[in-house]
């Protein structure tokens, strides 16, 4: 039976004495790299608090649209029926989402954050703001304000 080796601690932008051909060419390898980086820290600042990037981009969300219906936030969030499904049981079952029926829409749900939402949401947003000034130390302000706009139109579509 093979011996499977677990996982590396942290991600290696460049294993040394490795050639990467092509892929230093090109831009959505240089993306995965940095998202890979980013994601650890990421990971390292929210991972204590039990939440993962799309539980703090949707409460960010709700936050922000109270009473926002349960497949709005999947389309904002790109995120699939079934994936928005299990992203907001995981928040209701923390305590931090309530969902209430749609007034209209027999099949829809309104989402709300708790207190304890909002509380945990405000902790986890300064943990964010750390870290993001941490993946971003090495930009200019000029820099990291080009970096978000280039990403965007990257991701807009054409």
């Amino acid at each position: 039976m093979a011996r499977i080796s677990p996982a590396p601690q942290r991600f290696e932008r460049r294993v040394p004495d490795i050639g990467y051909g092509v892929l230093d060419e090109l831009v959505g390898y240089a993306l995965r790299r940095a998202q890979i980086a980013i994601y650890e820290d990421f990971e390292a600042a929210l991972g204590p608090m039990d939440i993962t990037s799309q539980r703090f981009s949707a409460m960010v969300v709700i936050a922000a649209n109270p009473a926002i219906a349960q497949g709005t936030l999947g389309r904002v969030l790109g995120v699939a029926r079934s994936g928005v499904v299990q992203v907001v049981n995981g928040l209701q079952a923390r305590g931090w989402v309530t969902r209430e029926a749609h007034g209209t829409d027999a099949r829809a749900w309104l989402l709300k954050l708790t207190a304890e939402g909002r509380t945990i949401l405000v902790k986890a947003r300064r943990r964010v703001h750390a870290h993001d000034a941490r993946v971003s130390q090495r930009l200019s302000t000029t820099e990291r304000d080009q970096l978000i706009a280039l990403l965007d139109r990257l991701g807009s579509k054409p």
